[in-house]
């Protein structure tokens, strides 16, 4: 092993991290509700369960352990206790959102668990980010219960994506329309 100057082992020490900065940390102690980690700095990176996912009221001690690796961003290099705050959430959202623009350019198909019915229509998470399908888009008829759906794994494709304002809608009508048309053309050629 080579052998670092006084000065290189200084500047190693003594290395800067910024906001929004993705940087790579070890868990060093894990509670229910955080995580510790070890991310090269002069203090330690803080990882709460909030920042960690949208699932409320998970352990972590669960979901994570001592020694693990993992990439996060940081949110507030000192939060006034001298702590750096960091995120796993909104990382694991900027990459989700990429996918969901690379699948809305590419019309592409996606599949996902139903994580809420709601009122208008249904809610699923994909990579982190939730993409809201209007009642009017579930199927090809009018359906007034939507319950049915509730934890099931249903595909979709994206319709309308707009980061800016945080808007993403999913669209299954035109995949059951589609279908249908196929069959349709299938029995007739018969």
């Amino acid at each position: 092993m080579s052998e670092l100057t006084f000065e290189q082992m200084l500047e190693e020490s003594l290395k800067t991290i910024h906001t929004g900065e993705v940087i790579e940390g070890t868990v060093i102690d894990v509670k229910p509700d955080e995580a510790i980690l070890n991310i090269g700095y002069k203090s330690d990176g803080i990882l709460t369960r909030n920042e960690y996912t949208n699932e409320p009221n998970v352990d972590l001690t669960t979901l994570v352990n001592v020694g693990d690796k993992m990439e996060v961003k940081v949110l507030k290099v000192n939060d006034g206790e001298g702590q750096v705050l960091l995120t796993y959430k909104r990382l694991a959202a900027d990459r989700g959102n990429k996918r969901i623009e690379e699948a809305f350019n590419n019309k592409e198909v996606l599949t996902a668990k139903v994580a809420q019915v709601l009122d208008g229509g249904l809610s699923v998470v994909v990579d982190e980010v939730r993409i809201f399908i209007p009642a009017s888009l579930v199927s090809d008829v009018y359906e007034k219960d939507l319950s049915k759906y509730a934890g099931q794994e249903i595909e979709f494709v994206i319709s309308e994506y707009n980061p800016k304002r945080r808007r993403y809608i999913g669209d299954r009508k035109q995949l059951i329309v589609a279908k249908k048309l196929e069959m349709q053309k299938e029995l007739f050629e018969k």
